[in-house]
């Protein structure tokens, strides 16, 4: 494979991550606030199917972003640098942390919904929690140091991504005493557009790129 498929296919990949992303959070509602037992089966019974869906493509859809964002680290040359190793750090914890949210969306829609089901809505909204306080700041910060440190893609992603990072930062220690998940919500939405972006960036100087590697 030259540079060109290259980076074609990895952009690819970050496009398609980002669109099942935005499709899962757009086909899986979420519950009532604090529902009680009979409106969390109603619920379940429901919207059993796009929520089952909605979980799948939310599974997949982080590794796809995360197979852009380690190529942009390629690319840039910083995959034995100290900030290319903290964004492999970064991607492992993100990716992590998004399996165990995953894994309660599950439990929720297949577990006993007098046990673990019910349960299940609380551990998701505590999962939340570790996204925004470490999982996204982390790999954003990371990231961002390679793409300035580098021209693979524009510099102004590198600014923007610091920025929505430190967002994270404060939001996310916030969060731990005021009921601010829904403006983590609106966030998160705007990162998918930051992963878009620098996506499309890439699919569009995959050329340039090759020809600088001649």
């Amino acid at each position: 494979m030259n540079k060109k498929q290259f980076c074609i296919l990895t952009a690819l990949s970050g496009i398609a991550g980002v669109i099942m992303l935005i499709t899962s959070f757009m086909i899986n509602p979420g519950p009532p606030p604090h529902p009680t037992m009979p409106q969390f089966i109603d619920f379940g019974n429901h919207y059993r199917n796009s929520i089952l869906i909605g979980a799948w493509l939310q599974a997949v859809s982080p590794p796809l972003i995360v197979i852009f964002a380690l190529a942009v680290v390629h690319l840039a040359g910083a995959a034995s640098k100290f900030s290319g190793w903290i964004t492999f750090f970064g991607a492992i914890v993100l990716v992590i942390v998004s399996m165990i949210e995953i894994t309660f969306y599950f439990s929720a829609i297949n577990g006993n919904p007098s046990t673990i089901g019910y349960s299940s809505l609380d551990l998701i909204s505590a999962v939340q929690h570790l996204y925004s306080i470490v999982a996204a700041p982390l790999f954003f910060f990371s990231l961002s140091v390679v793409i300035l440190g580098s021209n693979v893609i524009p510099h102004i992603f590198g600014v923007v991504g610091i920025v929505i990072g430190s967002a994270f930062v404060i939001l996310g220690l916030l969060a731990l005493f005021y009921p601010l998940q829904y403006i983590i919500d609106y966030l998160s939405i705007t990162q998918g557009f930051w992963w878009l972006f620098a996506a499309l960036s890439l699919l569009f100087r995959s050329g340039k790129l090759a020809l600088a590697e001649i």
